[in-house]
């Protein structure tokens, strides 16, 4: 080896000496100027405790006083009317019964005499019910009017919208418009004109509108027209209660996760989906491949076994709530799914709904 490689290899090790001498000392000097900060942030708090425990009193009585507040119940429950939709069964059913024993008048509309009869005989002597189909314009009507006599010059304190249907769901495509229609009439329309034609009342009483919405409000899961549809309960809702905040009016939304009502009953779910398998066309069919449909309806019996909760009464735990507190809130989500999914799931960037979906339902045959 010549005298000029070792020179070559003397001044590169010098000079990797000195870089990582150099770099130690910046290391060094940041880790030190870290140090100071902290000690800084240190002393800056033990000189201004006060600040601190004034902060953490103030966080303190907040959730106190929130607490206080959201625990205030109203008085005169037995003078107060409440009239709720869709009572022949699920949450409605419930409610009227609960509202019942709390003392409410309450005033249920049935689909069917049987489920009016239902009803009638596991309540006391002060429920009433009507034959209602929130779908028909001379129903609403009828409903009214018989109301009107029933609260005479007090008004109505609750209206709760609880009536809805969910079939048929599925992918878009293989729905037609009537499919969409049909959903949308019982969620959407008649919310909406049931709560326009009753709303003299409410405001007459200074009452509560109660809008049974879904956590498919949030994310929409599925096709059909029952996310859209509860898409448009959130937004109505939104709107009316700061159109009339000034008028004493509570508007409360109620988001329930998936729980075990005829709203998730598997059979009509899979009944629907094989009618909406059967009218695609040829084409249609092949491009989502044989198995497809076998694949989508195990999915969806592993979700609704999975997480559909049985327990009714927290859902209507929030409707009794928000009919008997000084203070409603403004949305109550109703199950663990609800608070630990869905609601959480609505904050995420859509790609990752987009993706969770994805891995969750069946590939057509010809993806991309």
């Amino acid at each position: 080896m010549t005298l000029h490689n070792y020179t070559c290899i003397v001044v590169v090790f010098l000079s990797f000496i000195h870089w990582h001498s150099t770099k130690k000392q910046l290391f060094t000097k940041h880790l030190c100027r870290i140090t100071q900060e902290a000690e800084a942030m240190y002393e800056y708090l033990s000189n201004n405790c006060t600040c601190t425990y004034a902060l953490g009193a103030f966080v303190l009585l907040w959730v106190l006083v929130w607490f206080y507040r959201d625990n205030l119940e109203i008085t005169k429950v037995s003078e107060k009317h409440v009239f709720v939709t869709g009572c022949d069964s699920g949450f409605g059913h419930l409610l009227c019964k609960r509202l019942d024993k709390r003392g409410f008048r309450v005033l249920a509309g049935c689909l069917t005499e049987k489920g009016a009869d239902d009803l009638k005989r596991a309540t006391g002597p002060f429920l009433k019910t009507c034959i209602l189909d929130v779908t028909s314009t001379d129903s609403i009507q009828k409903a009214l009017e018989w109301t009107k006599k029933e609260v005479g010059d007090k008004g109505l304190w609750g209206l709760v919208n609880n009536a809805g249907r969910s079939l048929p769901m599925g992918p878009s495509e293989w729905m037609k418009i009537q499919d969409f229609e049909s959903t949308l009439k019982v969620n959407m329309t008649g919310v909406i004109e049931m709560t326009m034609n009753f709303f003299p009342l409410v405001k007459k009483a200074r009452g509560r509108v109660v809008n049974v919405a879904s956590v498919l409000g949030r994310v929409a899961a599925n096709g059909g027209g029952y996310c859209i549809s509860k898409f448009a309960v959130e937004s109505f809702s939104d709107c009316l209660r700061r159109d009339i905040q000034n008028f004493g009016v509570n508007v409360c939304i109620i988001e329930p996760g998936f729980f075990k009502t005829q709203v998730t009953s598997l059979e009509p779910i899979e009944r629907e989906l094989h009618r909406l398998w059967n009218q695609l066309t040829p084409e249609v069919k092949e491009s989502y491949g044989d198995k497809y449909l076998d694949k989508y309806i195990k999915i969806q019996r592993l979700i609704m076994n999975t997480i559909c909760d049985s327990d009714l009464s927290k859902v209507t735990n929030c409707m009794e709530h928000a009919l008997l507190a000084v203070h409603p809130r403004t949305r109550y989500s109703a199950g663990w799914d609800a608070k630990l999914l869905w609601i959480p799931l609505s904050y995420m960037p859509a790609c990752i709904v987009d993706i969770a979906l994805k891995l969750v339902l069946p590939k057509p045959a010809k993806s991309v």
